[in-house]
């Protein structure tokens, strides 16, 4: 009852589906560029670099558009960056064989992708009562797994029955359509973040240690998910033919745990601090990828598979919730945005490291992903009493060295009388 009735909320379904297809183009853009660039006779080389150039400004961007978003509202910057996002999709899609403009393209795809997710998240405090906050955040959360699943087969449905480059001007179309179904929305279009906080400077929410401490513990969630990915793969191709439709299938399997462990986690009525909910879902993901080192065959992998994924969205949810606690006072859209672009980074750490390990041994990257998120996991234990949301203008007494360096880089004076955190 409590989905059907967050459902039901005023602008809910359409803040949800605006969202999901203008994102569906995360979900699709690596493996498109890939196909379109190695359709037009690229060498790996160059896709690899396009593909970088598209994920590293996709990190860069998203906090730089978060904090123009907390600026200056949220309708402008969407559109805008949608429309920018699908002149660099436009631009892939009329040279992919390009030397200059292909990677081009990829960097402007990615440094202007509308900041979707991270707005969402910004409005739900301001669409759902606060009993469905948990609920709201775990069904977007849950939501969100369809992604991993949905772009790919999007991309090869598209690029099977008319062409790579095809589906480029597709996910061009759907970031627009998605950013155009959001902005317009009556919350968007109302939506205003409070004046910032004096103490958040330059730096803005990365002035929170807290939130900073948070986002490198989920950037171990990030590196965890990718060198499962190199894992899956590297399984699937050892046993050829045992498993069917491949790391696909694994993958597939981990998405659909995630989902259905989101749905549980936002159905329960949680009586601990959201910041207990957090390590403890983190070190429980840790716990759930152990037993993906002992390889075992097809069949019983494909239910470790499904096994790993249950933690990873109830722990996004759990966060969710956390980041807007800790961010300073107007800053939530960019703290949401810098969530993103710490989960994507580790994500990319662990795939680069455990793509060299898998030449030698798929136990090393079983344990490359297991110990991403419990390095995680335990340094979100250790700094939980850092997870305190503080005053406004106001921030813990042990962040003193922090605060030193914060101050060097803006120039912005510490508080006079910091408050301990507890």
């Amino acid at each position: 009852m409590g989905y059907l009735a967050l459902l039901r909320a005023p602008h809910v379904s359409r803040l949800l589906f605006g969202t999901l297809l203008g994102r569906l183009p995360a979900g699709m853009t690596a493996l498109v560029i890939a196909l379109a660039l190695r359709e037009a006779g690229t060498p790996y080389s160059r896709i690899g670099l396009a593909t970088a150039a598209y994920a590293i400004s996709a990190a860069v961007g998203g906090p730089v558009l978060g904090r123009i978003v907390d600026r200056t509202g949220q309708p402008r910057v969407l559109l805008a960056s949608a429309v920018i996002a699908g002149g660099g999709y436009a631009l892939l899609a009329l040279a992919p064989g390009s030397a200059i403009a292909a990677p081009l393209g990829a960097a402007v795809a990615g440094l202007a992708m509308p900041p979707l997710e991270p707005c969402l998240r910004s409005l739900w405090p301001d669409v759902v009562e606060d009993e469905q906050l948990d609920t709201a955040y775990a069904f977007d959360s849950a939501s969100q797994q369809i992604l991993y699943v949905a772009g790919p087969l999007a991309v090869a449905g598209i690029a099977g029955a008319v062409s790579p480059v095809a589906a480029l001007w597709v996910a061009a179309a759907l970031g627009l359509a998605g950013a155009l179904i959001v902005a317009t929305a009556a919350p968007a279009r109302a939506w205003q973040a409070p004046p910032r906080a004096h103490s958040a400077g330059l730096l803005g929410p990365l002035r929170s240690p807290g939130l900073v401490l948070l986002l490198i513990g989920l950037a171990g969630a990030g590196w965890a998910v990718g060198a499962q990915n190199v894992l899956f793969i590297a399984y699937a191709e050892a046993h050829e033919g045992g498993l069917p439709g491949g790391a696909g299938t694994l993958l597939a399997l981990a998405a659909l745990g995630g989902l259905l462990g989101a749905l549980a986690y936002g159905a329960v009525k949680w009586r601990s601090s959201t910041a207990t909910r957090t390590w403890v879902m983190a070190l429980g993901m840790a716990v759930s990828y152990l037993p993906l080192v002992l390889l075992p065959g097809p069949l019983a992998m494909a239910g470790l598979a499904f096994l790993s994924g249950i933690m990873l969205a109830p722990l996004l949810a759990a966060a969710f919730v956390l980041v807007a606690e800790l961010a300073p006072v107007g800053t939530v859209t960019e703290a949401f945005a810098w969530l993103v672009t710490l989960f994507a980074t580790g994500n990319s750490l662990g795939y680069a490291v455990s793509g060299n390990l898998a030449e030698g041994s798929l136990t090393s990257v079983a344990l490359c992903a297991a110990g991403g998120i419990g390095l995680g996991g335990l340094l979100l234990f250790g700094a939980r009493r850092w997870f305190r949301p503080a005053p406004a203008d106001v921030v813990p007494a042990a962040a003193g060295v922090w605060l030193a360096a914060a101050d060097m880089a803006d120039g912005t004076p510490a508080a006079a009388e910091p408050v301990p955190a507890g």
